[in-house]
């Protein structure tokens, strides 16, 4: 499991992987073209919780079936 502060290391700078975390599940969004540079819709950053921004969002969870689940939020 990993902690929201070690989820923040992850944000796509400076060579670091680009996570994300969504209704408790962390996913790599290195790869996914939309969050190039750890960026997603110059609104949203790599690195953080999105579960309450993706309530919001014009398109659903369905597209982070190309991000692999690499952790679980949790102490």
């Amino acid at each position: 499991s990993m902690t929201l502060e070690e989820l923040a290391a992850f944000d796509g700078q400076d060579g670091n992987p680009a996570y994300i975390s969504i209704d408790g599940l962390v996913y790599d969004v290195t790869k996914v073209r939309e969050w190039a540079g750890g960026m997603h819709a110059d609104a949203f950053t790599a690195g953080q919780d999105h579960t309450d921004a993706l309530a919001g969002a014009p398109h659903t969870a369905t597209k982070l079936n190309l991000a692999p689940v690499v952790a679980k939020i949790g102490e």
